[in-house]
């Protein structure tokens, strides 16, 4: 007999229909004898809903009652799939955060996970019943509500899985798997039969949408391994895990694009100690999120530095920067370019295989796309290209490194 952590997002919960169809997938486990804990999300559309209630009544509602009122949709949904596991003849029982002993620090809408006291989830498993948990939300040391954020309830169930030694967790989506790129895009994709906690993180940081980054480091710290697999049928999923010799026989894990990308270029900046502290002080006081960046020096002792982020953010950028480029004063001038993406290959078989890099700028250029910007890492490659050629790079990429077959 097993012990299971699952968990299920707001489209799996999505319906009465659909909430039925996870009663019958728990059923199915406890009928070959494991016990089961399932994490739910609130139901498809309801964090939404809340959301727009509460911006009728005031345009900047606190906090700390968005936490009071987001938190129902996942107690709305704890009850009812209790209800349905019963209906059918599973003892089941429901919990929220705070009965589950989770236990969270830092802002309102952004908390943190610092510890779980399973005390009575493990009473309730001693008594043979199923537990069905609030993800999203856990309570403060001084007994307020938080919820965690996006991705809030794929975090809930890594830590839950940790707290009671699972043996298996699984985060059941509306996708079966992680693929090798967007299917949506990549035709050739394939699903990955494994991928390591680093892969998924590097995947998750460049615009793959399965899991937030979070979760994943989570579960990379306290050495959770688990399976990301569809809600909506039985085939297997991705199981993500530690890094074995074996992975690195691959050298390109998946390959992954951001769109609506903008690059912003400061040119003119004086050589000087702290000049680019000051320029990037000035974008991260304004909550600017930067992400690829690279500097020169020119001949003339003059720096320049690009770096790039989401197209939203451009105009807060160009504001936080027209103070700096008056203090610099001279030749310091900005430059902005909207409408690019961002391409990125990852695979912990960099480390071991040379000529990545050449081999991804040579499929490019054969295939007549221009790269701009590029950004490394041990595992990562990234290059800025025309959004409108954002796709077809993709799939030049992928065919390139051998991930169509």
């Amino acid at each position: 007999m097993a012990l299971i952590v699952q968990k299920y997002g707001g489209t799996s919960v999505g319906s009465i229909d659909r909430i039925r169809n996870v009663a019958k997938r728990i059923k199915l486990e406890r009928e070959k004898g494991h016990q089961v804990i399932a994490v739910i999300s609130a139901m498809g559309g309801v964090t939404d809903k809340l959301i727009n209630l509460a911006k009728e009544l005031s345009e900047e509602p606190r906090e700390r009652e968005m936490d009071v009122l987001l938190s129902s949709g996942e107690q709305q949904s704890i009850a009812l799939l209790s209800i349905a596991l019963n209906e059918i003849g599973i003892q089941a029982v429901s919990a929220t955060g705070r009965q589950a002993g989770i236990i969270t620090s830092g802002s309102h809408t952004r908390g943190r996970i610092e510890s779980i006291e399973p005390r009575l989830l493990k009473r309730f498993l001693a008594d043979d019943l199923t537990v069905i948990v609030a993800g999203f939300q856990g309570i403060t040391e001084d007994g307020m509500i938080h919820t965690l954020g996006r991705g809030g309830s794929d975090l809930s169930a890594i830590a839950v899985a940790s707290s009671v030694k699972a043996d298996l967790c699984q985060i059941l989506t509306d996708v079966d798997g992680v693929y090798t790129a967007d299917p949506r895009v990549v035709k050739k994709a394939r699903k990955l039969p494994e991928i390591s906690y680093d892969e998924l993180l590097e995947l998750a940081s460049v615009g793959t949408k399965v899991m937030q980054s979070r979760s994943v480091e989570f579960a990379k710290k306290y050495g959770v391994k688990f399976e990301v697999k569809s809600s909506l049928n039985n085939n297997p999923g991705t199981i993500v895990t530690e890094e074995h010799a074996a992975m690195e026989s691959v050298v390109i894990r998946g390959v992954s694009i951001e769109r609506s990308q903008a690059r912003v270029t400061i040119t003119g900046i004086p050589d000087h100690p702290g000049m680019s502290g000051q320029i990037l002080g000035a974008l991260a006081d304004a909550e600017v999120n930067i992400d690829m960046i690279v500097s020169n020096i020119a001949s003339d002792q003059l720096a320049r530095h690009s770096f790039t982020m989401h197209t939203s953010d451009l105009g807060r950028a160009q504001s936080a920067l027209k103070p700096v480029l008056a203090e610099l004063g001279g030749d310091a001038s900005i430059e902005t370019e909207a409408g690019i993406g961002k391409l990125s290959c990852v695979g912990i078989g960099m480390r071991s295989h040379s000529g990545v890099a050449a081999k991804m700028f040579s499929a490019l250029g054969k295939a007549g796309i221009n790269i701009g910007m590029i950004s490394t890492s041990e595992i990562k490659i990234s290059v800025t290209v025309e959004e409108d050629q954002i796709e077809e790079a993709a799939r030049v990429v992928h065919t390139a490194f051998d991930l169509d077959s």
